[in-house]
């Protein structure tokens, strides 16, 4: 009943663009859910990340799991391209990726702008993110999804050109001197 009564006050975040004002901010989301939601899962909101650790963490949630394995599959891709584009070595995992994941971490890594490329991640996120789309709306697993993908939403949009730049060169020049920690966590 409470994951009733939260998810009707929340307003839709689908359909929403660049251009389109976010109807909530995650400060606002996570004061709602606080309202609502029980400790545990509460706990379960508070570890949401867009930068799951590399290490596998336990959670509750099995849309959490699924997002943080996607993810870091995607991020470890990511890096592993990168470092075969510089003929570095890379040490990671030896899993096979969904061809998918690995054929999106390819396109971006070959696209010349930074905040393009990001852009491009971006949307990926968010279409996988929707594949992790509880059928039940009115469940814990749709306030996670819901608080994923306010965090998505909320990422683009602080994105800003000189800033994006810095933090690329950042990361570049940490790759170059075979630092991997500006890599993935």
């Amino acid at each position: 009943m409470a994951e009733y009564c939260l998810i009707s006050q929340l307003p839709s975040l689908d359909g929403i663009n660049e251009n389109t004002p976010i109807p909530v901010t995650e400060k606002q989301f996570f004061e709602l859910c606080s309202r609502f939601l029980g400790k545990k899962a509460l706990a379960e909101l508070n570890k949401l990340t867009l930068v799951p650790s590399r290490n596998y963490e336990k959670s509750s949630s099995d849309l959490i799991e699924k997002w943080n394995e996607g993810e870091r599959n995607l991020r470890l891709s990511l890096a592993k391209f990168r470092a075969d584009k510089m003929n570095k070595h890379f040490d990671s995992e030896t899993q096979s990726l969904p061809a998918g994941l690995s054929q999106a971490a390819r396109t971006a890594i070959e696209i010349e702008s930074p905040m393009d490329a990001e852009k491009f991640l971006n949307r990926y996120r968010l279409e996988f993110l929707e594949t992790l789309r509880p059928m039940d709306s009115f469940s814990e697993e749709f306030v996670f999804y819901y608080g994923l993908k306010l965090k998505l939403i909320e990422r683009m949009r602080k994105f800003d050109t000189q800033s994006g730049e810095t933090a690329y060169r950042k990361i570049y020049d940490s790759i170059m001197s075979e630092d991997k920690t500006e890599v993935i966590q």
